[in-house]
């Protein structure tokens, strides 16, 4: 939302130095989605709310899309059903789907390209669009090129006897092109595309200005160790919102990619999801360095490797049974206490409904009341090191607060890190905790760019905080 509003407000792809971390195409959506709003990005109370507010309907499609593809693949409701269930009752969808991640906007644009592929007759304007939405979702996060391989051999399958078939694999591609090719060329024509002298050096970042591909090798270096290490969020965070539901996608996944293989010939179904979403779990575990929302891509695709195993599993059984089982066992989910879906068992031992179901939990809230207590209690001129959901409210409504900085960009901006704090935890005034920005400084501190912000939270005293439902906030003043 930060990088949205630079585009409306400043027409810049970021108020920072932009320095390809991510394509711009995610917040450039969300651009136009608040450009054209009455109130922009307060329409719906704040930015992030008005940011929520789009990941509402873009959920709203993609379980659209994700019934229709389910339904084309297997030629099953059932499976179709399933999917879409478990893609909107998982904890991990209702909380992360929620969220203003790149990551959503990038299913659902990758999705669309699986639909248009599964039209019924598949004609050059599907194949056209499948390359036109899944070049959008290259540019809105990078991490799609997993999902190439499986589109491209769907394409391959759809147009194998087609009439149309030397138009559609020169389209497709073509497509596809377009919206990754707009992006190289804005890095070219700003002279940014490779670092000067062609030096990738790691230890040695070229000073004199930022590099397309110099970060893309930057990334694909990084490290933060194995995702099954004990600390990462597979145990913290994963696992604790929804075990059912990552282990039987994981068995799923594993039983689809068996069949798949087995039977591609008759059925390409099964090794096309399955290999989506084998490719997406390497993506988790090659041991680089991954946050807690980049589990949102693997919801949908185990929710589908479960629908399609489900139908095969109860392929034999009487049509009572195929509708009774899945029946049965959403109940369970829903209702036994112990699988922490829709009911829970409290810090009182009680049986209640869990948080993630409860409408009068709102979380929004907390973060007002931040802001207010900032607002009230903070200077504008204060130097403020914060979690990036609370940028927009401080620099798009009075009183502003031009040096309040996210941790990433005051750990990585030159601007921000060497002129506004000099790398030293006394120039700054205030922590702005959330939640999970504890972690993700730790996460981000491989190479100890965040060790001064460690030093300034050592260094300071508790002001405020609130919490509920598991999440917390505080403010700390330095010093």
């Amino acid at each position: 939302m930060q990088r949205a509003w630079s585009l409306v407000r400043q027409t810049r792809l970021s108020p920072y130095t932009y320095d390809y971390d991510h394509a711009p195409g995610g917040w450039i959506q969300l651009a136009g989605w608040a450009f054209p709003l009455p109130n922009q990005f307060e329409t719906f109370g704040n930015a992030v709310n008005t940011g929520r507010f789009l990941m509402l309907l873009v959920h709203l499609a993609s379980v659209a899309l994700l019934f229709e593809i389910m339904r084309r693949l297997s030629g099953s409701i059932l499976a179709a059903s399933v999917a879409a269930f478990l893609y909107n009752v998982s904890p991990l969808a209702i909380y992360y789907q929620r969220q203003v991640l790149l990551d959503n906007l990038m299913m659902f644009w990758t999705l669309l390209g699986m639909y248009c592929l599964l039209g019924r007759d598949l004609r050059i304007r599907h194949a056209l669009g499948a390359g036109a939405a899944l070049g959008i979702a290259l540019i809105t996060k990078e991490n799609a090129v997993f999902f190439v391989p499986s589109l491209l051999y769907l394409l391959h399958r759809r147009i194998k006897s087609s009439p149309q078939r030397r138009f559609a694999t020169s389209l497709f591609p073509f497509a596809v092109a377009i919206p990754v090719g707009v992006y190289v060329l804005y890095a070219i024509l700003k002279n940014e595309l490779l670092p000067t002298g062609f030096d990738f050096d790691l230890n040695n970042p070229p000073a004199d200005h930022v590099s397309l591909l110099y970060t893309l090798w930057w990334q694909l270096n990084r490290s933060q160790g194995s995702l099954l290490s004990s600390g990462s969020y597979l145990y913290t965070s994963w696992l604790i919102k929804d075990t059912p539901f990552l282990l039987f996608g994981l068995l799923a996944m594993a039983a689809a990619l068996y069949w798949g293989f087995k039977d591609r010939e008759h059925d390409p179904g099964f090794l096309i999801v399955a290999t989506m979403t084998a490719a997406y779990a390497f993506y988790l575990v090659r041991g680089s360095v991954v946050l807690d929302f980049y589990i949102a891509p693997m919801i949908p695709l185990f929710a589908m490797c479960i629908g399609l195993v489900t139908d095969r599993l109860l392929g034999r059984f009487r049509p009572r049974l195929r509708i009774a089982v899945p029946a049965v066992a959403a109940s369970v989910l829903l209702l036994v206490p112990t699988t922490h879906y829709l009911l829970t068992i409290n810090t009182e031992g009680r049986v209640a409904v869990a948080d993630q179901y409860q409408p009068r939990l709102n979380l929004t809230r907390m973060q007002e009341q931040q802001v207010a207590w900032i607002r009230k209690n903070v200077p504008a001129n204060a130097r403020i090191i914060m979690d990036d959901d609370l940028w927009s409210a401080l620099h798009d409504v009075r009183p502003f607060y031009p040096s309040a900085h996210s941790h990433w960009n005051a750990s990585s901006d030159p601007a921000v890190r060497d002129k506004l704090f000099a790398k030293n935890w006394r120039n700054v005034d205030y922590i702005i905790m959330s939640n999970k920005m504890r972690q993700a400084i730790q996460g981000n501190n491989g190479d100890g760019r965040e060790n001064w912000i460690l030093a300034a939270l050592k260094n300071s005293t508790m002001v405020w905080e609130t919490s509920q439902g598991g999440i917390k906030l505080q403010i700390y003043r330095v010093g």
